[in-house]
């Protein structure tokens, strides 16, 4: 098995250069960077801005307002109508959407090919000449309101998974909750919004990203006909955040809501992000979240947790490395009815001590870099993915030669490496631990 695994490791290389998409850079004059994902096997197209803005760059006090504004680039602009935007992406066979999180915000449109030049010119038009009202902002503000109530407030899950990442950071605006806090969400107007707009929508601080069937040349010439007349901001602000000090205790906290049906312990450590240029730690952390929680029947803690001790019916563990600042390594165990929080805390444990001293299995490994190896090479068939996969990593300080260095660099990650990243992330000074559960598990587990 051992050499039927190597021999497919060593053919994979080769099906993943006959298969990836041809890459393609530039800059045009006004400071907006592209990128070009050259794939013709079907005519479509992924056309995507990403600007290096996100919840982690709201000035103090204005905690939402990056996704708040996400909503109101869909209102119009000086010379399309409210919601005319994706109406035109509708009409012409395609869908759009936005999304926002710490490191970025990206807007996109997936059309036929033939469709390329309208949605530059539209997409262009919203960088520099968004036009909101005040019941617009009003409206929409409603809007973020609501989905906050319907995503985090009315979910347990999201509220735990709030307050455990306010609590992981005791200075870095990662902490705060990319949709904002309702107190400070209920208070912002057309004026904040316009003045984050003004600040980081710009071409020197967008990338463009265009994936599917085009050729380099027709992208640049494209770019330069909608977005090379964009003047760029001139006194664009450096990306600069507060930092997270020493962390010298562990923290702890639970949450007891009657709608968690299914109790459970999360753990996350603070651990570092993927560097330009030194990614190797990350790689580390990456091979060794993937070998202890990556599947439930094969990983270290399925086996040990779910099949031979039966503590967990569940039980993961988390990391991604894309991120501007340092991230979190996560942990989750799911016990039986019959078995306590504690005990499942424990259990989670022992079993990560375990795992440290008997050291990685060379066969479960093998199959590991295997599959890891497939899969980069099966998310290539999907445009989309691998555009977002671009543009999360160069919004968040990485470069195209990061990216194309990663799944190489994954494989070159020994056992011993993944060893010594779990000697050195699994301190508790830089872990919250966390219960979820009902309010009769809280009284029976104190």
């Amino acid at each position: 098995m051992t050499r039927l695994i190597a021999i497919l490791l060593a053919l994979l290389p080769l099906t993943q250069q006959a298969s990836a998409a041809e890459v393609t850079t530039f800059t045009l004059n006004n400071g907006m960077d592209v990128v070009v994902l050259e794939d013709h096997r079907a005519q479509v197209v992924v056309h995507m801005v990403w600007y290096r803005v996100g919840a982690a760059d709201e000035p103090p006090g204005k905690s939402g307002i990056a996704h708040f504004l996400e909503h109101l680039l869909f209102k119009g602009t000086d010379d399309l109508g409210p919601g005319e935007l994706s109406a035109t992406v509708t009409r012409n066979g395609g869908s759009d959407n936005a999304f926002t999180s710490w490191d970025y915000t990206a807007y996109f449109q997936r059309v036929a090919s033939d469709r390329l030049d309208l949605m530059m010119l539209m997409e262009a038009d919203r960088m520099r000449d968004l036009e909101m009202s005040i019941n617009d902002v009003t409206t929409e503000r409603k809007v973020v309101l609501e989905e906050r109530a319907t995503r985090v407030d009315s979910d347990p899950g999201s509220l735990f998974r709030e307050q455990r990442g306010a609590a992981q950071y005791l200075n870095h605006p990662y902490g705060i909750p990319i949709i904002g806090w309702r107190h400070e969400m209920e208070q912002l107007n057309r004026d904040d919004a316009f003045a984050f707009y003004q600040k980081y929508y710009a071409p020197n601080n967008a990338i463009l990203i265009v994936a599917g069937d085009v050729s380099p040349q027709q992208v640049r010439e494209l770019a330069q006909k909608h977005y090379g007349p964009l003047a760029p901001t001139p006194d664009l602000p450096v990306r600069s955040r507060p930092q997270e000090p020493p962390h010298l205790s562990q923290r702890r906290m639970s949450l007891s809501d009657q709608r968690i049906a299914q109790p459970y312990v999360s753990r996350s450590y603070l651990a570092p992000e993927r560097d330009s240029g030194d990614q190797f730690k990350a790689a580390r952390l990456k091979m060794l979240a993937t070998v202890l929680g990556g599947s439930n029947a094969t990983s270290v803690l399925g086996r040990k947790l779910q099949f031979e001790s039966n503590k967990a019916i569940y039980v993961a563990a988390s990391y991604d490395g894309v991120s501007l600042d340092d991230t979190t390594f996560g942990l989750v165990i799911v016990p039986p009815p019959d078995v306590s929080l504690q005990e499942a805390e424990t259990a989670l444990d022992t079993a990560i001590a375990e795992f440290i001293q008997e050291g990685v299995d060379p066969d479960q490994f093998a199959r590991i870099k295997m599959q890891l190896r497939a899969s980069q090479i099966y998310a290539e068939d999907n445009i989309e993915s691998l555009a977002q996969q671009y543009g999360a990593a160069l919004t968040s300080g990485l470069t195209v030669q990061d990216i194309d260095a990663w799944p190489d660099l994954l494989q070159s990650i020994t056992a011993e490496d993944v060893i010594d990243a779990a000697r050195e992330i699994f301190d508790l000074n830089n872990a919250v631990t966390g219960w979820a559960m009902p309010p009769a598990t809280a009284e029976g587990d104190k």
